[in-house]
């Protein structure tokens, strides 16, 4: 799974819980534990080289066609 987040990543690897994690405890232990499985690994992408957000966000023309050319559509 491609996270633009590196906090994110390292929270999920880091098995010590801290303070500001307390309010999302449940979805911090589900990516935990898939993570420990190998079910799935969390890799860092930039925020702009993310491809879903040509399904989920208006886009700028350019911004548009990079991702569509990355998709190769």
């Amino acid at each position: 799974m491609f996270v633009n987040n590196q906090v994110a990543i390292t929270i999920s690897q880091n098995l010590v819980l801290h303070g500001k994690t307390k309010y999302f405890n449940i979805k911090l232990f589900f990516l935990r534990w898939v993570q420990k499985d190998g079910d799935m690994i969390f890799l860092y992408c930039k925020t702009e080289e993310q491809m879903v957000d040509i399904f989920t966000k208006a886009l700028p023309i350019s911004k548009f066609e990079f991702l569509r050319q990355k998709l190769r559509v």
